[in-house]
């Protein structure tokens, strides 16, 4: 019964028992603000031959990126079709954020950058900036460019760091160790830049237990936030023929093995980091199999907080510092 729950004092300053990403935004700035994706034109080192060829092993984009988004259309037509697509279901949102997504969004000189970036923001209804890139992509005049701009808007660059594994990250062919992560997030820590990261559970021969590990060690970096993604395996990717040759070698998920394990994993993470995802939610034409079902991101969300009450836990209830 509602009367009967216990009412804890969490220390993010809201009733849900995880340091949600939403909350922290309107508390921060006063309002919703949805992303807007827009495709650059960039590719990565790992792509174009500067340090490997085919990219991430995993790494389809079309499969997260919006249809709208093509790099032959300039940045503002991007934004306004976006801005078209998404008013329907996010009608709340008075503004927006231009989400450099596709790829690697600082894989370039910095005055190409900055005219993107400013034309992002030329936008009557763009407030801010995210920066989606990897962390062998940012140097010292690269976060010059970025603290100006972490100066006049709002803007967090967010890291695709994956795995906090070398291990894995060579497996999967990315290309940068994770000592290179740990280097770009304090970095640009330093300079006062808000920065995410992007990891994902169930990446070849990483066992649970090894996965479970990695929250003592992102909890120990400078992060503003996290985005944790299941693995999906996309069809015409590498990744796809090294599961069908060696499944055995994955940790495939189901549902509510995963909900046990993000339940674990909350329990561990240091709750000053924001969480911005829990899944990632690629279209079914994509994908070479589907296990969950047809649990959308709201639901399941839905479910971790029911859980977490259930099992009256919260993030970082097992954290030590």
């Amino acid at each position: 019964m509602d009367n009967d729950k216990i009412i804890r004092n969490f220390p993010w300053g809201h009733n849900r028992r995880f340091n949600a990403f939403p909350d922290y935004f309107r508390r921060t700035y006063g309002m919703r603000m949805q992303k807007v994706s827009v495709d650059a034109g960039f590719t990565c080192p790992n792509r174009d031959g500067t340090k490997g060829m085919g990219g991430c092993t995993y790494c389809n984009n079309k499969a997260f990126n919006p249809s709208y988004c093509l790099p032959s259309k300039s940045v503002t037509q991007q934004i306004d079709e976006g801005i078209e697509f998404h008013h329907k279901r996010y009608r709340k949102a008075g503004y927006y954020l231009a989400y450099f997504q596709a790829y690697s969004n600082t894989y370039a000189p910095p005055s190409k950058l900055e005219e993107l970036y400013n034309e992002a923001l030329a936008h009557k209804d763009v407030k801010g900036l995210v920066i989606g890139t990897r962390p062998d992509c940012i140097d010292d005049d690269i976060i010059d460019l970025l603290q100006d701009f972490s100066g006049r808007c709002i803007l967090t660059v967010e890291l695709g760091i994956e795995s906090c594994y070398d291990k894995t990250l060579a497996r999967i062919n990315r290309g940068h160790t994770f000592n290179d992560a740990v280097t770009a997030v304090r970095s640009l820590s330093s300079r006062g830049i808000a920065t995410g990261a992007h990891f994902i559970f169930g990446l070849p021969g990483e066992s649970v237990d090894e996965m479970l590990a990695e929250a003592g060690i992102i909890s120990g970096l400078p992060l503003n936030s996290v985005k944790f993604h299941q693995l999906q395996i996309i069809k015409g990717t590498v990744m796809e023929e090294e599961f069908k040759n060696n499944p055995s070698d994955f940790e495939y998920f189901t549902w509510d093995r995963y909900l046990d394990f993000i339940i674990r994993f909350l329990e561990l993470l240091n709750p000053a980091i924001v969480v911005e995802r829990f899944t990632g939610e690629a279209p079914p034409r994509f994908l070479e199999r589907t296990v969950w079902g047809k649990k959308r991101t709201d639901q399941i969300v839905s479910l971790i907080e029911k859980r977490l009450e259930e099992l009256d836990t919260w993030q970082g209830r097992l954290y030590k510092i």
